[in-house]
């Protein structure tokens, strides 16, 4: 490429990082006097690029507000970058917003040079997003990222160094089984080879990943994503939650999804319990709080529906957030344990009761 068609290029890149741009800037940018700037200018005019001047002391130049913009050009990085946004983002938005995200993911994967494409294409195929980000999410090192997802797709090992949640630092080998992306953080499950248990480590905390030479077996059938799930439903924390609501599994995920609560069938309600809080209704089981008003079809599970009851556990580091997701549940349900909750359910009840007797 010409010395002067490269300089014509970087100007249409400065200007379309946005504002103006004033000609002492772009003649120091581009190592040219004013006089050579105002005829690239006029070259990118030629080419129906949309340059305005601007008038004024903090004059200069700008493009034209709403272009559409031609070809970007876009460092490795920055194409990994724009892609993972796309790929694993917030996914709040119209149909229209979200096709354009996938014909814009398409396209930036169709230009991209055949090394960082082939290593794109293994992250893609190890993949798992579970739970798009509402909000801001973490940005992994894309090198980190990208060793990862090609030692799980032609199963590798690799070593990491990796620092824990309580700051310490280890070096581990790694046998890793797929990258998954949950609510805007990224994580790599696999098998630690030293110990040889399965373990989940967050990208963010990864210093240094470096592939090794051998290869080891995957599971067959493996999922990774529910392996991380799981793993966040199993963590240690403050409080064991034991519940059992009458409902469908649909509408238990809907507030309770995989990475929060398990569940598991079980028995019905014992019969002589009864609703929580309801004067006159009889005396409930013994150390439980039941809510709703479970028919005896939904206290055997043989209504037809598909509901039935489901035993729902967990663990908190807090307990303060569970009853209102209870009576957003809007099923019948009863906690087992801890009395804990038992009384922030009640409280919740009164205040709830309270409040609707108020004129």
């Amino acid at each position: 490429m010409s010395r002067p068609t490269s300089r014509v290029l970087t100007l249409l890149e400065l200007l379309q990082s946005g504002g103006t741009r004033t000609v002492a800037e772009l003649a120091d940018r581009l190592g040219v006097d004013g006089r050579t700037v105002r005829r690239y200018v006029n070259h990118l005019i030629d080419l129906d690029v949309p340059v305005e001047s601007v008038r004024g002391r903090y004059g200069g130049y700008r493009l034209a507000p709403g272009y559409r913009l031609p070809p970007l050009m876009f460092t490795d990085d920055e194409a990994l970058a724009v892609l993972l946004g796309l790929v694993a983002g917030p996914r709040a938005g119209t149909t229209t917003a979200l096709t354009a995200r996938e014909t814009a993911s398409a396209k930036l994967r169709r230009v991209l040079p055949g090394h960082i494409a082939r290593r794109l294409e293994a992250l893609l195929d190890t993949l798992a997003v579970t739970h798009r980000a509402d909000g801001t999410a973490d940005t992994p090192d894309g090198d980190i990222l990208l060793t990862l997802a090609d030692a799980a797709h032609h199963h590798r090992p690799v070593a990491i160094r990796y620092t824990d949640r309580a700051g310490r630092l280890s070096e581990r080998r790694l046998h890793p089984y797929g990258i998954v992306a949950h609510a805007g953080h990224w994580y790599v499950t696999g098998v630690d080879a030293r110990i040889g248990e399965d373990r989940t480590f967050r990208l963010d905390r990864i210093a240094d990943a470096r592939a090794l030479p051998g290869s080891f077996e995957a599971p067959v059938g493996l999922d990774p994503a529910e392996r991380v799930l799981s793993g966040f439903a199993a963590a240690e924390y403050r409080h064991e939650v034991s519940l059992r609501i009458h409902g469908t599994v649909g509408q238990i995920r809907a507030h309770l999804p995989a990475g929060i609560a398990n569940l598991e069938e079980c028995g019905p309600v014992p019969a002589g319990n009864r609703v929580a809080g309801r004067r006159g209704a009889g005396e409930q089981g013994a150390g439980e709080v039941v809510a709703g008003d479970p028919s005896a079809k939904e206290r055997t599970g043989e209504d037809g529906s598909g509901e039935r009851w489901l035993r729902v556990t967990l663990r908190a580091e807090r307990l303060d957030w569970l009853p209102a997701v209870l009576a957003a549940l809007d099923r019948p349900f009863v906690v087992e344990r801890p009395d804990e909750l038992r009384g922030l359910v009640t409280a919740l009840a009164d205040r709830l009761a309270s409040s609707a007797r108020r004129v």
